[in-house]
């Protein structure tokens, strides 16, 4: 690990004192401000720290969390919470106080008032205990003191009713890693050292006071650099209001693309039909985007979403094997439970499909036709494994075996699940059928290729000319050019199965299209279900911007695949102009798991009583768009109160009472002072900024501008206190009016930003306030949308805080265990779990029932359909099994169950 921080720069205190206490193998290297760790970031961003896999940490207080675990250490929901105080409310003040002292020059004691809240807030949590999250010092305690210590380092100057901040930060400085790093970076200056870093900094924004009702208070959101020309449009842009605002356009199906409009395709990669997406599969495609369509229509662009399950390949045939179905079965089965799961979470699809219909079938045998025309095709004899016992070719998801590269003995036939690797079957050591367990052999079959090599000069000068006019995330044109690098290679597009799209081709009817081929034409085929006039967006690319939505794994067949496909038929077909991947979300410390009950899948997220725009929020607050995150229970809860609950929600709700209280519902007459007009500017700010993001489709970046304008918000209120204004002079209560009426004013455009991520939400605040529909076309400025007058609805709170119990009980549901492990053939009926949860336990009591009764659904479901009586006998096994440990886990004896019916006397 290399650690890259700066000479004068206050963020480099806490991590290296945070290096010094928990890693030995840190490299710290000096940089200047300017410089750039990662070339190709448009800032230079300090202090960084560069990870041994290549990835790097640019949040000091990331860096600082990630020392304190990679040490092997623990952080609980204490730390996330202190952590998460320092950056949103002391940092800022913090950096505003020192700014005004070092740069502006004033003198420590008129600075040292504006940080007394916060040091007042640390002082009173420490009470009498010696650090801030008990008896050790912790993450917590090198993150704050790293903040406070530029602005205050000698506690004499504190006073005396700080006495347990005092002791605290005494004892911490004395650490000896402490210690170091202040001499380093301190060098015997003081805090003179930052002036050099505080000069090139935005400086901050103070408020002048009108009056005594809003004496200023330096606030804890981030500000933007505001110009007087920016103040002076954003007032003007305000006072017009709605008279010349965009009227929405009315959405009529079907959506087909306009002569001289922005027609926007939008596509999310088709989730298979064999599975329950999980919370990482939502996000990475059909969320993401979900929010980019929202906020087109906001923009009034002509915006088309399309999406549909995958439904043809060999994992479908797998499915139904195990389930006892036929392939058609599954698929209307899982179909219809990834529709149920999208509805819930709020997906606006315009069109919702599947791949199983004549529509795919025509069009791909049409593509494949015309490719087979132009000679893009070849045919080729390839060895396969075939099991002898099933009389059958093993296609790659029927083989597992051991990876020929790193050894994990649970490698698929196509690609390794551990080290990402792709595998030709043949090469898996011990291969074996999934179906029947034995050992395939080596024959020959032939095949159908692609003819990626005669394809490539096309396909790389399109991809030239759609990297340097399209939005590509930088993963998807990383992993696009590592397949070009070195060549294409011809790549096969047939396989041995039932249960595909036929191939139209003398001698290859036995065989399907593989589904790399075929499933990315369901886009085309979907939209075809859609309307018969399908090519006007499909065939149309002069006129049509394509957006395609998906994980990272899904790249290359969207990328290279797929359009040398297109290219090659040679029909004017629509490519993709923005292609945009996720890198991964994983679960808590680990990754989801159906088969072993960890994590939370997309049928389950409805039972936790959390609703579906929480859900929504903060899978998109972690958005994994540079590098992979997690999932965090305890993360959850934390950005739910307070990002939600003590940001956002108490903002909008703060805002609509005090017009309730204050004004009879009406909202107040607003007489803008400088202050005010700041605001204005600032909000308007942020919004270009949401707007400049969502447009390059940087969503949880974008998410932050909305928290930001709320904070703003907060902050506003907080300093001019409307609710002691309204009790004073006629010239208080006008200012207690206009602060009123601009929050609230506030609040329906938070309404509007919050459509995309919240929509439900969005919906109440809009509902609350009255919010007029001609408001809902987002522009770039922030007008009056509740005019002086304006009457709104009934005020009531948004969200709920979430409990530490609640939380800790969700997170031992989905930690595992839940789901049994299937008996061995040697003891049919499997025993209960040797960690099993304590008699009594309410959670696991639920779980239980909600897993008896899905399986005796199942078995009923298979003796309906006449299933194979060893299968049925399995099934009943896994029931009994089931019933035996939802006895134990009620305190009942399993051999004698409790008898239904009247006793015998």
């Amino acid at each position: 690990m290399k650690l890259y921080v700066s000479d004068g720069n206050p963020h480099g205190l806490k991590v290296l004192a945070a290096a010094g206490l928990w890693t030995d193998g840190v490299e710290i290297q000096r940089l200047q401000q300017e410089e750039k760790v990662v070339p190709f970031f448009s800032q230079a961003k300090l202090p960084a720290l560069e990870l041994t896999n290549g990835n790097y940490l640019f949040s000091a207080n990331a860096i600082c969390r990630y020392f304190l675990l990679a040490a092997g250490k623990d952080q609980n929901d204490l730390n996330n919470q202190w952590l998460e105080w320092e950056a949103t409310e002391l940092q800022p003040v913090i950096s505003a106080a020192l700014y005004a002292n070092i740069v502006q020059g004033k003198k420590k004691e008129e600075t040292l008032a504006t940080v007394g809240k916060q040091l007042g807030h640390v002082s009173q949590s420490l009470g009498k205990k010696p650090y801030l999250t008990g008896d050790a010092v912790s993450v917590a305690d090198i993150v704050v003191w790293g903040a406070i210590f530029p602005f205050i380092s000698d506690v004499s100057t504190l006073s005396e009713d700080l006495s347990s901040l005092k002791n605290w930060f005494k004892k911490v400085t004395e650490m000896e890693p402490c210690q170091k790093a202040a001499e380093s970076l301190l060098k015997g200056q003081g805090a003179s050292v930052f002036k050099g870093y505080l000069q090139k900094m935005p400086a901050p924004v103070t408020t002048s006071a009108p009056s005594a009702c809003n004496e200023p208070e330096a606030g804890d959101a981030p500000v933007l650099s505001i110009s007087e020309e920016d103040i002076a449009a954003a007032t003007e842009a305000w006072s017009r209001g709605l008279t010349n605002a965009p009227r929405p356009k009315q959405i009529q199906h079907p959506i087909l693309p306009r002569d001289g409009e922005k027609n926007l395709l939008i596509t999310s990669a088709l989730p298979y039909v064999n599975n329950v997406p999980h919370l990482g599969n939502i996000i990475g495609s059909v969320l993401s985007a979900d929010v980019y369509a929202r906020y087109c229509r906001l923009r009034n662009w002509n915006t088309l979403y399309i999406c549909g399950t995958d439904e043809y390949g060999t994992a479908t045939e797998t499915k139904a094997m195990e389930e006892g179905l036929t392939p058609q079965q599954i698929c209307d089965k899982y179909n219809a439970v990834h529709t149920a799961i999208y509805k819930w979470f709020d997906i606006s699809f315009d069109y919702f499909g599947r791949t199983t219909t004549p529509q795919q079938t025509t069009i791909a045998q049409d593509i494949f036709n015309r490719l087979l025309e132009r000679d893009f095709l070849l045919k080729d004899t390839v060895e396969q494994l075939r099991c002898e016992t099933c009389q059958r070719f093993l296609a790659d998801r029927f083989v597992e075996g051991t990876c020929p590269f790193c050894n994990y003995e649970e490698a698929r036939g196509d690609q390794c699940d551990k080290c990402g690797k792709l595998i030709n079957a043949v090469e898996l050591k011990k291969p074996q059928c999934k179906i029947c367990k034995r050992s395939p052999v080596v024959k020959s079959s032939q095949h159908l290729f692609l003819d990626l090599p005669k394809l490539e000069e096309r396909l790389e000068k399109w991809l030239q000319q759609s990297f340097a006019t399209g939005d590509w995330t930088a993963n998807a044109r990383y992993i696009t050019r590592s397949w070009i690098r070195d060549g294409l290679k011809p790549r096969c597009i047939t396989r041995d199965l039932k249960w595909g799209t036929p191939v139209p081709l003398e001698g290859f009817t036995d065989k399907v299209f593989y589904v790399w081929f075929d499933a990315p034409i369901g886009y085309i085929s979907i939209t075809a279900n859609y309307t018969d006039q399908w090519e006007k967006w499909w065939k149309n690319p002069k006129q049509v911007q394509l957006y395609n939505f998906m994980a990272k794994d899904n790249v290359p067949f969207h990328s290279v695949i797929f359009p040398s496909c297109l290219l090659g038929a040679e029909d004017n077909y629509t490519l993709v102009n923005h292609l945009v991947a996720t890198e991964y979300l994983n679960y808590e410390d680990g990754k989801f798991s159906k088969s072993r009950g960890v994590g939370v899948f997309g049928d389950m997220a409805k039972d936790t009583g959390i609703p579906a725009d929480i859900w929504r929020f903060y899978l998109l607050y972690l958005r994994p768009e540079g590098q992979d995150s997690a999932f965090s229970w305890g993360d959850l809860m934390l950005k739910n109160n307070s990002e939600l609950l003590n940001n956002l929600g108490n903002f909008v709700n703060r805002a609509g009472m005090f017009v309730q209280k204050f004004f009879n519902g009406h909202v107040p007459k607003m007489e803008l002072v400088a202050e005010d007009k700041r605001l204005l500017a600032q909000v308007t700010a942020e919004l270009r900024q949401y707007n400049q993001l969502l447009e390059k489709v940087r969503i949880r970046d974008a998410l932050r501008c909305i928290l930001n304008i709320s904070r703003h918000g907060n902050q506003y209120i907080q300093v001019n206190e409307p609710w002691k204004c309204i009790k004073g002079t006629p010239q208080e209560q006008t200012r207690a009016g206009t602060v009123t009426g601009l929050a609230v004013n506030m609040a329906a455009l938070l309404s509007i930003m919050l459509k995309p991520y919240m929509p439900s939400i969005s919906a109440v605040i809009q509902e609350q306030l009255l919010v007029p529909q001609e408001a809902s076309v987002l522009t770039n400025y922030f007008h009056c949308i509740l005019p002086q007058g304006h009457l709104i609805g009934t005020v009531s709170p948004l969200f709920q805080k979430l409990e530490n119990d609640q939380i800790e009980s969700l997170r031992k549901r989905f930690g595992g265990g839940q789901v049994k492990a299937e008996p061995k053939a040697s003891s049919p009926v499997a025993e209960p779990a040797k960690e099993s949860a304590k008699v009594g336990d309410p959670e696991r009591i639920k779980v239980l029932l909600q897993e008896v009764e899905k399986q005796g659904n199942h078995v009923r479901e298979l003796k309906g359909k006449k299933a194979e009586k060893s299968l049925i006998d399995g099934e009943v096994q896994k029931l009994l099994a089931l019933k035996k440990e939802l006895a134990l886990a009620e305190g009942k004896t399993p051999e004698a169950p409790a008898q239904k019916g009247k006793k015998k006397k």
